[in-house]
C-alpha cells in the first residue's frame, strides 16, 4: 500500500478532496488562496458541487497530502464554513453577521477568483 506524501500549498491541486477531521468528504479543491510573493497561505476555496463553495482559513486546515486536504473540523464545524462573496458582512451589522477584517478580505479575493472578477 502507498503512503501519501506531504504537499505544499505551492503544489496542491484543484480537485483535490477536503474532508474534515472526522473523515467526512465536504467537497474538492476549488482554489488556493495565498499570496505567493510573500509566502503566505491565506485558505482554501472548496467545491461543494452544485454550484456551493466554502472558504477554510488557513488555520483550518491541517494535512495536505496528494490524496486529500484534512481541515482541523468535524463535519458539523465544516458546514458552518463562510461562502465566498463579493461583499462579506461588516463588522457593524451584529454579531451574528459579522467576519474580521482579514476574513472578509479573503472571502472577497476568494469572490473575486470565482467571479473571475479578479
Amino acid at each position: 500500500m502507498s503512503q501519501e506524501q506531504p504537499v505544499s500549498y505551492l503544489t496542491l491541486r484543484n480537485g483535490t478532496p477536503v474532508e474534515t477531521r472526522d473523515g467526512a468528504r465536504i467537497g474538492v479543491v476549488a482554489h488556493v488562496l495565498a499570496d505567493v510573493d510573500a509566502d503566505v497561505f491565506d485558505g482554501l476555496v472548496i467545491d461543494q458541487g452544485s454550484g456551493r463553495h466554502r472558504f477554510a482559513d488557513a488555520d483550518l486546515v491541517g494535512a495536505m497530502d496528494d490524496r486529500a486536504v484534512r481541515l482541523n473540523l468535524d463535519a458539523d464545524a465544516a458546514a458552518r464554513l463562510p461562502e465566498p462573496t463579493e461583499n462579506p458582512a461588516s463588522m457593524s451589522t451584529g454579531p451574528d453577521d459579522t467576519v474580521p477584517d482579514d476574513l472578509g478580505d479573503k472571502l472577497r479575493r476568494a469572490w473575486q477568483l470565482l467571479s473571475g472578477a479578479g
